[in-house]
């Protein structure tokens, strides 16, 4: 893994799309047909209903060509163990939410307004991004009036989701190659007026920096949600590929926003972070191909 750069993981198996749609950033620019934010990845906890189908949309319905029979996507949700009422609630409330849209043969397309979120998250699931010591940090300096109290929770909450750590209230640390995120972040927000940004590659603290990197960030949360993540390979590898590719990204897909991928100089000896990555890719990997196809011939069969 090269520190300074991405690290394609599943450049052959990232879906793609057609670019039939064309569409504006998600959540706080993008809107469904019926003025609803579109459901940004933040939003859905992973495991549930809503969370498995969003992530089955984002997975398939680019490289199926962005629409989807309704009786497809109600069988392929069958074949995550979801019964057909409480999909097709899940696919309504998705609907609602501004990822889908009604299409015109009584199936479902992709919203337009989608595709920025689903390509940002193609991104960071699909390919791993570590910092290198003396790697450049972006620091983020908030000044927002008592009357925005709601932006201020705002800009914290997806500070966070971004990977930020807190280094006091209204300051925060990120690694410097996110600071196109967090740009997008503060102008989709409205924010910028009230942040100054910050760059430096060598932070001093008054104490070690690995001791402030622990107090920056809920490394122990961290280490649970790795630790999590890994457990759950046992049962992945004895379902059936789809339904078993689907879980994992759906399993995955929060935990490359949560942690920034500090250097290792800064993390625990024994940080379960790497071995995340390689496992999620080996199995990515062996799953993939035959979860495409299965998805392909579900959306043919209708």
């Amino acid at each position: 893994m090269t520190p300074h750069s991405p690290t394609p993981l599943l450049a052959a198996e990232t879906p793609t799309c057609e670019r039939e749609y064309e569409g504006v950033s998600a959540r706080t620019g993008g809107v469904g047909g019926d003025g609803a934010a579109v459901l940004d990845d933040i939003e859905a906890r992973p495991g549930s209903t809503t969370s498995l189908l969003r992530t089955l949309i984002g997975l398939y319905l680019r490289p199926l060509g962005g629409r989807i029979p309704s009786a497809a996507l109600v069988r392929l949700a069958g074949d995550l163990g979801i019964p057909a009422a409480r999909a097709r609630t899940a696919i309504t409330r998705l609907k609602q939410r501004g990822l889908l849209l009604a299409a015109p043969d009584g199936g479902y397309a992709l919203n337009p307004a989608a595709l920025p979120m689903l390509e940002r998250g193609d991104r960071r699931i699909f390919a791993v991004r570590t910092m290198a010591a003396g790697d450049e940090w972006l620091l983020v300096s908030a000044t927002i009036p008592e009357t925005r109290r709601d932006l201020r929770h705002q800009l914290r909450r997806r500070l966070q989701f971004l990977g930020a750590g807190a280094v006091a209230a209204g300051l925060w640390i990120l690694p410097g190659h996110l600071a196109d995120e967090a740009e997008q972040l503060l102008a989709e927000l409205d924010a910028r007026t009230y942040t100054t940004l910050f760059r430096t590659s060598d932070p001093v603290p008054a104490e070690p920096l690995a001791g402030a990197a622990a107090r920056w960030w809920d490394l122990d949360a961290l280490r649970a949600e790795h630790e999590r993540f890994l457990a759950s390979f046992a049962d992945l590898e004895q379902a059936e590929p789809f339904a078993a590719y689907v879980r994992l990204i759906d399993s995955w897909r929060v935990l490359p926003y949560v942690d920034p991928g500090l250097p290792s100089a800064l993390l625990p000896d024994d940080w379960p972070g790497e071995r995340s990555v390689r496992e999620f890719a080996r199995l990515s990997r062996a799953l993939a191909p035959a979860a495409l196809a299965h998805a392909q011939n579900a959306a043919g069969e209708s």
